[in-house]
């Protein structure tokens, strides 16, 4: 995987796992979410900010997927990198690699979109102006 884009560290504890002390598999997909949203509040002010300044409905999840290498327990503290892989016409792949110290525990991709109301539907909108934003980042408000 490239450089990341961005990293998180998560403290994994006690309530983040099943009975056997392993990290229940959903919580992947929520701090593969909790992820990208921290990025966009890193980078342009957050998921509100940009849906106002693109006139968006939100940025949402179209498909996601992990890959479960090997077990994250109570009391490890695993880095969560994301990595942008692909600017598509209307839609946006993120790849994930959550690791403890050198050790892979998940990797995963979502695929997003932007969602648009146009002549009273929702549709998915063009990415090229999200991108933009996000290479960009937005000025902070006056």
């Amino acid at each position: 995987m490239p450089s990341p884009d961005f990293s998180m560290d998560i403290q994994i504890s006690f309530g983040h796992c099943d009975p056997a002390g392993i990290v229940f598999y959903p919580n992947y997909f929520r701090w593969f979410d909790r992820c990208f949203h921290t990025y966009l509040q890193n980078t342009a002010g957050g998921h509100r900010r940009l849906c106002r300044e693109l006139d968006a409905k939100g940025i949402g999840l179209m498909d996601v997927r992990a890959n479960f290498v090997s077990p994250a327990l109570d009391g490890d503290m695993m880095t969560l990198e994301m990595t942008i892989r692909d600017w598509g016409h209307k839609s946006l792949t993120l790849g994930y690699l959550g690791r403890i110290g050198e050790r892979a525990v998940v990797e995963g991709t979502e695929l997003r979109g932007m969602f648009v109301t146009r002549d009273g539907r929702m549709r998915a909108g063009e990415m090229a102006p999200l991108r933009a934003l996000l290479d960009a980042g937005l000025p902070d408000p006056v």
